[in-house]
């Protein structure tokens, strides 16, 4: 009991930190998929797959038929996405940040199943996948 009293600053640090580090896996909506996972989803169950970065980085290229909805219109914008309520919907941003924040737009509207593509399109470039422009 002495060696908590005596340490009690150290033992604080430590547990901020390790919640810190957990925080992002304790609070990520939505399932997560590799490139691979990602590109059976679209081959087999025809998932749509949505964009949520800005116009301009989509342009610079983007997963071949992806919808792009930046994440800031999502929430706007999520009427163009009723029809593939029942359906997978795959969400991709650069590199998995924004696509975990539309997950839960998605989830509080209703979507039944939501990936979000680990690492982003920089997992899909590095795993030599082609992309759309």
């Amino acid at each position: 009991m002495k060696f908590f009293i005596d340490n009690i600053f150290i033992i604080a640090i430590v547990l901020l930190s390790g919640g810190a580090l957990l925080w992002p896996v304790l609070t990520q909506r939505g399932k997560r998929a590799s490139a691979q996972e990602v590109t059976l989803l679209i081959n087999r169950s025809k998932a749509t797959v949505v964009d949520v970065r800005e116009a301009t980085e989509f342009a610079t290229g983007h997963l071949p038929d992806a919808k792009n909805i930046p994440l800031g219109e999502l929430s706007k914008r999520i009427g163009e996405l009723d029809k593939f309520k029942s359906k997978s919907v795959v969400l991709v941003c650069q590199s998995g940040a924004r696509a975990n924040s539309a997950a839960g737009v998605l989830a509080k509207a209703g979507f039944a199943d939501v990936v979000n593509l680990d690492g982003g399109i920089a997992a899909w470039q590095k795993a030599g996948l082609p992309l759309a422009k």
